[in-house]
């Protein structure tokens, strides 16, 4: 199957403009190792010791070791001719409790970590909150609780008081969706609630805590403060009107709720006459604070879900179908023109102007190790497709400056442990040895400046 597969990616550094940036992607959880250097717990540790969340009850305890190898995983992103590293740093490594002490060996880490992106030339783009909230703080409400906002500030604070003058990117939240509607309302994230009002609250109180720490991005002077959204491309799974409602909420609640937020101010009305009986008291006051000028915004892009409505429910309950497009390993649809479609949505949302990156894509697949080497060229296939999206976006006059691959490692993926494999570099969760993949090789040869 493989073989099907073009072995090289059909574009070059010289098809983009000069100061266009290419990285990778990872996050903290999923690869440092939580055990190491003083971390606190986070809810995802709790999340994956309940039965039937994760599959063998995995966790990050261990994760990569990123802890102690950051050095030779750096290497390699170095070495693969990339501009950018994109991380996240452990608020619960940082203030194992949420608030008050400090784990000074934690912030050590971060501050040795910066220091070793910028050594090798690469320009180190910082997310403060990859779903990792220290257990403490998620005993006291979690995102459902008004207080995150400022306890969020104050951890972003203390990190970015150390490292913040090297910072190249800063985003407060790595996909504010997850953070809320997945993980409140559906109940396949820490802390796996099902509560419509936690849900509804979490959507509100993660777009003010992303206000409040744009704030501190700029006092600190700690690089160019952005936003990065997860973006879903969703279309009715058939030509009912009830699949269409179910559509236009889907991507009411998933795409069109941050965006309009933080380029307009404003909730979708569709959306609000569902949720708003559920937002906390004075919501509306918060609105010019979450709508803070952006100095960019990052797209994560992997599929497209078919809607229909959920038979005897009434919305917001939706039904996900099976569409007929190939699939990644995590079972996602492969549809390279949804990037394209959000590359020019949010271009037009926020005025045209304002720098856009994508910060995510990439897909699971089945790498195995054969005589030493994984041969990965659906992942060559599946990233060449939808960089050639971001091609006739850039020609379309769309600002986007860079893309980054998810991810450089493979990694433990959440709720499917360490079952599913995105890296461009494979690594053996048992001996933890690193193996850049074909696709890995295959980047490095397209970003060869020309002799």
């Amino acid at each position: 199957m493989q073989n099907s597969f073009p072995e090289s990616f059909s574009f070059h550094r010289d098809d983009f403009p000069a100061d266009f940036v290419f990285g990778a992607a990872t996050s903290a959880y999923q690869i440092e190792g939580r055990q190491f250097g003083g971390a606190g717990s986070c809810h995802w540790d709790t999340f994956a010791a309940t039965p039937g969340n994760v599959p063998r009850g995995d966790d990050g305890a261990r994760a990569c070791d990123h802890y102690h190898r950051y050095a030779e995983d750096l290497d390699l992103v170095a070495a693969a001719g990339l501009d950018a590293y994109r991380f996240s740093a452990s608020w619960a490594r940082v203030m194992p409790r949420g608030t008050g002490e400090v784990n000074v060996e934690g912030v050590d880490f971060y501050d040795r970590l910066v220091d070793a992106i910028c050594e090798r030339g690469l320009q180190p783009f910082l997310t403060l909150y990859h779903w990792e909230l220290p257990s403490p703080l998620a005993d006291r409400g979690g995102w459902c609780n008004a207080d995150i906002a400022a306890w969020f500030a104050d951890y972003a604070d203390v990190l970015l008081a150390r490292i913040g003058d090297r910072l190249h990117a800063v985003a407060p939240i790595n996909e504010p969706w997850c953070v809320a509607w997945l993980s409140h309302f559906l109940g396949l994230h820490a802390p796996g609630l099902r509560d419509i009002r936690a849900a509804t609250r979490a959507l509100h109180h993660v777009l003010l805590g992303h206000a409040r720490v744009l704030e501190v991005v700029r006092a600190r002077g700690a690089g160019a403060a952005g936003a990065v959204f997860n973006f879903e491309y969703a279309a009715p799974a058939d030509g009912s009107d009830a699949s269409a409602r179910a559509a236009r909420f889907y991507d009411g609640v998933y795409n069109r709720w941050f965006l309009e937020a933080v380029c307009h101010g404003a909730y979708p009305a569709d959306v609000l006459e569902l949720l708003e009986p559920h937002l906390p008291d004075g919501w509306q006051d918060d609105l010019a604070t979450i709508a803070a000028p952006l100095d960019w915004i990052g797209i994560n892009y992997y599929t497209r879900k078919l809607i229909a409505a959920a038979p005897g429910r009434a919305l917001p309950a939706v039904a996900e179908t099976v569409g007929d497009l190939p699939q990644t390993s995590m079972g996602w649809e492969i549809y390279p023109a949804g990037l394209g479609e959000f590359l020019r949505r949010v271009a037009a949302a926020s005025g045209g102007k304002l720098p856009i990156y994508v910060t995510e894509n990439g897909m699971a697949g089945a790498d195995e190790v054969v005589a030493g080497a994984i041969d990965d060229r659906a992942r060559i296939a599946y990233l060449d497709a939808h960089v050639a999206e971001a091609r006739r976006a850039l020609a379309d006059g769309v600002p986007l400056k860079g893309y980054f691959v998810w991810s450089l490692l493979d990694n433990y993926e959440w709720a499917c442990g360490y079952d599913k494999r995105f890296g461009l570099v494979h690594v053996d969760f048992d001996s933890l040895e690193r193996r850049p993949k074909r696709s890995w090789y295959a980047l490095r040869d397209a970003l060869r400046p020309t002799a």
